[in-house]
């Protein structure tokens, strides 16, 4: 992608989030399960249910304020990357490299742009975005793609809005949704999304982000997907990542970091590579990204 498209691709409203730890968690995730669904002729179908504005500036002034990409994916780029990364990871950071462009690593692409640069002609990508100033945004990074009927963007509820997609023509897809959870009852809808997704087509693979903090709709989302999961009999895997304590007590360095301490990947029907790859990546994003003694992983899995 020529450099100078690529700056006309972004809004003037930049996420505070961007390139994360969370984010480095969630698009390891995709990337790894996309590669494994694609490798099937037959085309595939993927809803990105809160897909935000798709393309962020690091050095923008939102996500330069809160600078957490400093504690996230810039982490990972020399000096700092190990001689021998997992090859899911190594995959996430190649995936970041090529929207630099060999650069210092200003631009971080959001879920939209990731799939997108995956899929082949057969597949298509449908992307909700309700906040209307994202919504526009992701419109008009995603004109200049030139992707044309591959790509709709939607100005709704994907909550709501994947329902008529399911199933699809070919019977394969993956739901990918992460809502920011500001909203407490975004953990309910989340769970009967899942609930509602399987009776529709049970074969899907369903991707759900959430942070794990202190509140018990978080501490009760994956717990309650298990059992939700178990029931319908289901295969499932669910992945953490925790960087520090949640209480935010000061780091080595003194300092304290306010902030999402860790987050959470649970797939219903995952793909049957992941688990290893997620074992063997797992450990180094632990490793790489803690912020203090507190910081791990944890991996488990189960149903059918």
């Amino acid at each position: 992608m020529p450099a100078a498209t690529i700056g006309r691709m972004f809004s003037y409203r930049h996420a505070f989030h961007a390139g994360n730890h969370a984010d480095v968690l969630k698009h390891t995730v995709l990337i790894a399960t996309l590669q494994h669904l694609l490798h099937k002729d037959a085309a595939l179908t993927v809803l990105d249910t809160h897909a935000g504005a798709g393309l962020y500036r690091l050095d923008g002034d939102y996500a330069a304020t809160s600078a957490e990409s400093a504690d996230g994916i810039l982490r990972l780029m020399p000096p700092a990357t190990p001689p021998a990364l997992a090859a899911a990871l190594q995959d996430y950071m190649d995936m970041v490299r090529t929207f630099n462009q060999g650069q210092a690593t200003r631009v971080y692409p959001g879920s939209p742009f990731i799939t997108q640069r995956l899929l082949r002609e057969q597949d298509r990508l449908k992307l909700f975005e309700l906040h209307p100033t994202d919504a526009r945004a992701l419109a008009g990074n995603v004109a200049q793609l030139d992707a044309g009927r591959q790509i709709a963007v939607l100005a709704e509820d994907g909550f709501e809005g994947i329902k008529k997609f399911l199933p699809p023509p070919a019977r394969r897809a993956l739901v990918l949704c992460d809502p920011s959870y500001e909203i407490k009852s975004d953990y309910g809808r989340v769970l009967d999304l899942v609930q509602d997704g399987l009776k529709r087509f049970a074969t899907g693979v369903y991707a759900i982000w959430y942070p794990i903090i202190p509140r018990p709709e978080a501490h009760d989302l994956p717990r309650r997907l298990k059992t939700l999961v178990n029931k319908a009999g289901k295969p499932w895997l669910h992945a953490t990542l925790t960087v520090k304590s949640s209480k935010s007590a000061p780091a080595a360095d003194g300092q304290r970091r306010p902030g999402l301490p860790a987050s959470g990947m649970f797939l219903v029907n995952p793909p049957y590579t992941l688990e290893a790859a997620l074992r063997e990546a797992l450990p180094q994003m632990a490793g790489l990204l803690a912020q203090d003694r507190h910081a791990g992983w944890s991996l488990d899995s189960g149903g059918a």
